[in-house]
């Protein structure tokens, strides 16, 4: 941080006993200058306040108190608090905090880069869905953090500042920027039943999976008999592309048109329910590695595969994790909202990013700050969820919606970061 100050040039005064010397006499006061005249005015007037007002009267007390009673000093104004806030000097911040995989340091607000101009209001709605956990640190403000939802921006900007320190997030070993990716809800279509064009299964969570003990592997589940058994009836709705159905697995949830076996349409959520406990691989890195292709984007996957059939299984193997699904209704109101994050809450399009929880807790309010090619943001994001691939003191995964238009972008978000918690202080 480096503070300017304005140069000044100052210049000795001529005295000014040299420049005020007024030679004028009055007649009805021979000898008396002017201006010793008025200096005898003053002393006087003061004089005489004096002995009108008494200095023992000013702290005089009386039984009847709302007749003499001092007036309070007005409260500061939001507008000082924040400037307050504002011009907090580096040598009156709080310590850093530690955190098992990152350091925050402390920082005035004025280091976070764009905050004057978010639009502080798209993130209240995130922060009211981290709100309905008790496990948070910011539970003691959630009921002013209420009050202030669809308030004006620079009413909940100055609350902010009032009630929280920012704090850079570093690595472990001091480095302040990371990498931001997204990720995304996408919207597919299914069959309840397998039909032409719809093989591709999407499973609920088997018999005898046990959690943190790993299950049996994505090749495994389709040449063991006990995997094939234990999966037996476990098929919520088949996709018509594999390689959708890995994409649905890698996102988390999902949207999806079902078609029911009374041949009716019905949109659906798929949402989280567990893994395999395997390792994730990438397919794209591992073509990139083999020399098998430059585009390791979903559709370069896509396009090499249409020209390989015959290595499908083959590729979709070489990443041994599986994630198991549960299906959840979008009528009404939950039409709107995202699907719920590690956390418990539903995510919220462009203000919920998931984090490593060794790094930044859940429920977290975080300044992110990510400039490239891609997309420009400054912003204010809610630490909800996290994923197997997010890990690291300055990572972040950042939840760009539902649809393709949120898939393209989170398909090629890949940037550097800076991240600020925001803490009570």
């Amino acid at each position: 941080m480096v503070h300017h100050t304005m140069k000044t040039k100052t210049a000795n005064a001529n005295k000014a006993s040299n420049n005020n010397a007024i030679m004028i006499r009055l007649p009805w006061l021979p000898g008396i200058r002017l201006f010793n005249l008025m200096c005898l005015l003053i002393v006087g007037s003061l004089s005489g306040c004096g002995w009108l007002t008494p200095a023992h009267t000013l702290t005089h007390t009386s039984t009847n108190t709302s007749a003499h009673a001092t007036a309070p000093a007005p409260s500061p104004t939001a507008e000082v608090i924040a400037e307050q806030a504002l011009s907090t000097s580096p040598s009156r911040l709080p310590p850093p905090i530690p955190q098992a995989k990152s350091r925050w340091i402390p920082a005035p607000w004025s280091e976070l880069p764009g905050w004057p101009q978010d639009a502080l209001q798209e993130a209240w709605g995130a922060w009211m869905q981290s709100c309905q956990r008790t496990t948070t640190a910011t539970t003691a403000l959630c009921a002013q953090a209420q009050r202030l939802n669809g308030a004006e921006q620079l009413a909940q900007k100055q609350w902010l500042e009032q009630h929280f320190q920012p704090y850079r997030v570093e690595t472990l070993q001091g480095q302040a920027e990371g990498l931001l990716t997204s990720y995304y809800e996408p919207v597919l279509d299914a069959s309840r039943h397998v039909r032409p064009g719809f093989s591709a299964p999407i499973y609920a969570l088997p018999h005898g999976l046990s959690q943190r003990k790993p299950w049996f592997t994505r090749e495994e589940m389709e040449r063991n008999p006990q995997a094939r058994s234990a999966l037996k009836g476990k098929e919520l709705v088949y996709l018509a592309d594999p390689v959708d159905a890995m994409v649905l697995q890698i996102q988390g949830s999902g949207r999806v048109r079902v078609m029911e076996a009374n041949g009716q349409i019905r949109m659906v959520r798929l949402a989280f329910a567990g893994t395999n406990d395997q390792p994730y691989k990438s397919i794209g890195s591992w073509l990139l590695e083999q020399g098998l292709t430059r585009d390791a984007t979903w559709p370069g996957i896509k396009a090499w595969i249409a020209k390989n059939p015959q290595r499908l299984n083959e590729l979709l193997w070489k990443n041994p994790r599986m994630v198991f699904f549960k299906e959840e209704s979008l009528a009404g109101p939950a039409a709107e909202l995202g699907p719920k994050g590690a956390q418990g809450v539903p995510l919220t399009t462009g203000r919920s990013i998931a984090v490593d929880p060794g790094s930044i807790p859940y429920g977290t309010p975080v300044w992110l700050v990510s400039n490239g090619p891609q997309i420009q943001l400054q912003k204010l994001v809610m630490a909800q969820d996290t994923g197997s691939a997010i890990v690291g003191g300055v990572r972040a995964d950042y939840f760009a919606g539902s649809g393709p238009e949120a898939g393209a972008l989170a398909g090629r978000l890949k940037q550097t970061l800076r991240l600020w918690v925001l803490w009570p202080k």
